[in-house]
């Protein structure tokens, strides 16, 4: 991608180009469409990384018996696929009694996927595992299971054993890096990440990258941690109070960056 590291300095240089190192938007109702169109820029989507379901045969070395739960704890959709993938491939009836917290409203819809939405006791929280602890924690009494990916967000389990909620953790998925070998020789003025999977991406596919005066921008802290032991230089970081979401941190550095 760029040839040789940047010290740490500000760049003057115009953006012109982003690549979003997430999957293009599913709908055109996107803020990066509004922002690229606001502010004349070419941005691109890219996933960095993708999973992958992790077999019932390695899955039952674990000993985990997923009958043996009276509530489940999804924190996305690939929770929701693995999840149901597993009982398939494990032969598990799950059953009707079965509590669903679910860390989202859309990720609660997303079970209509699999079950019968109304004939569920299904919770959800706003958007963050903290309002949906409020919930979980009027339930003690339930085991729980998390199903999750090889790469927990630490919060989570934290939260948990902190409120004494009885819960099992189940990795039934795993976060892989996704081949970026047609990227090799592509420029963008600037790289957005949102987990520190994707700086691993990144230099497992690119082992020589040097960021010369491509900007860096990361979403969340451990992200940006991640950024700056990789050696890089973070010019863009949210949440921050003037820019809680990605895209409002870009547009106010483009602005600044684009204004000459």
């Amino acid at each position: 991608m760029v040839k040789q590291l940047r010290k740490a300095e500000k760049v003057k240089e115009k953006v012109r180009s982003i690549l979003v190192s997430q999957p293009k938007p599913e709908t055109d109702k996107s803020p990066y469409y509004d922002l690229a169109k606001k502010l004349n820029v070419k941005i691109d989507f890219r996933p960095f990384i993708h999973v992958e379901g992790i077999p019932a045969g390695e899955f039952r070395k674990d000993r985990i018996n997923i009958s043996d739960y009276t509530a489940i704890i999804l924190t996305s959709r690939n929770a929701v696929d693995h999840f149901f993938r597993m009982c398939k491939e494990m032969r598990v009836l799950v059953p009707e009694t079965l509590k669903y917290f679910c860390i989202s409203e859309n990720t609660a819809y997303y079970l209509q996927k699999y079950v019968l939405y109304r004939k569920r006791k299904i919770f959800y929280g706003k958007q963050t595992f903290n309002d949906l602890i409020e919930t979980i924690k009027k339930h003690k009494s339930e085991r729980f299971l998390l199903p999750s990916s090889d790469i927990q967000k630490e919060e989570i389990p934290v939260l948990l054993e902190k409120n004494h909620i009885k819960f099992t953790r189940a990795v039934i998925y795993k976060t892989v890096c996704s081949d970026l070998s047609d990227l090799a020789n592509v420029n963008y003025d600037v790289l957005v990440f949102f987990s520190p999977a994707g700086i691993k991406s990144l230099f497992q596919n690119f082992p020589k990258f040097k960021q010369n005066k491509t900007r860096i921008a990361a979403f969340g802290p451990t992200t940006s941690n991640a950024v700056t032991e990789a050696g890089l230089y973070l010019d863009i970081s949210a949440p921050v109070p003037a820019a809680p979401s990605m895209t409002m941190a870009l547009e106010q550095y483009i602005k600044e960056a684009n204004k000459k």
